[in-house]
């Protein structure tokens, strides 16, 4: 079944703190990083940050140049390292590196990017990241064609987790599990409501409710076999 991640976008380290303390309760979280050049916004940096132990934090570095941050961002000990395909640099070497410290490896790709663009990082990495939204920025409107990826990203690496970023909501988390998505991540739908606890629950409850109904079928399906 797929899986609700919220995300931390934060300008200040107050707000980081802010939005920190309201996601307490996930179980996993992702922490978004720009430089203000890859990507438009600039958030707090990497040294300005501090991960909850109690969760799986994933980092994803929206900077151009990620050899530059990869030593703090390791020094951090997440969960995961996402860096991006477009960014500059040995992509691929840096992947390496971050494995050797027993932390997972992704890659993120823009809508530009094709799956077969970046064949060589995504045979190695442990996650994937499909970027449909807006770059460096929460809300906004899910480019769901981007799922079309998800086939392409499956037939490189089978056995790959594929993430999704950018405008998830309850309209549209359905498509992207159904599309074979395991892990949305979601930025304002949840850390912008009023609740963000309940408006996890909700997203994750969708979630299971389609899980099961496809159960279900599953089971009438093989009864009638």
């Amino acid at each position: 079944m797929a899986m609700i991640c919220p995300t931390i976008l934060a300008a200040t380290p107050d707000d980081f703190a802010e939005k920190s303390a309201k996601l307490a309760f996930a179980p996993r979280v992702q922490i978004d990083i720009t430089d203000g050049v890859f990507a438009p916004s600039q958030t707090v940096s990497l040294n300005q940050i501090y991960l909850n132990p109690e969760q799986k934090v994933d980092l994803h570095l929206m900077v151009k140049e990620p050899r530059g941050w990869l030593e703090t961002a390791i020094s951090l000990n997440p969960h995961m390292i996402i860096l991006h395909a477009e960014s500059q640099g040995e992509i691929l070497e840096f992947l390496h590196y971050i494995k050797k410290f027993g932390i997972k490896a992704g890659v993120a790709i823009l809508p530009d990017t094709q799956p077969e663009d970046a064949a060589e990082l995504i045979s190695l990495c442990d996650h994937c990241l499909i970027f449909g939204g807006k770059l460096g920025f929460n809300g906004g409107e899910a480019i769901l064609s981007m799922l079309s990826k998800v086939s392409s990203i499956r037939a490189i690496n089978p056995t790959v987790e594929i993430g999704w970023d950018g405008g998830a909501n309850a309209d549209n988390i359905k498509k992207m599990s159904l599309s074979g998505v395991n892990v949305i991540n979601a930025g304002a739908a949840v850390v912008d409501s009023k609740n963000p606890e309940n408006a996890w629950k909700m997203l994750e409850d969708i979630l299971a409710a389609r899980a099961h109904a496809v159960a279900q079928d599953r089971k009438v399906t093989a009864r009638r076999g």
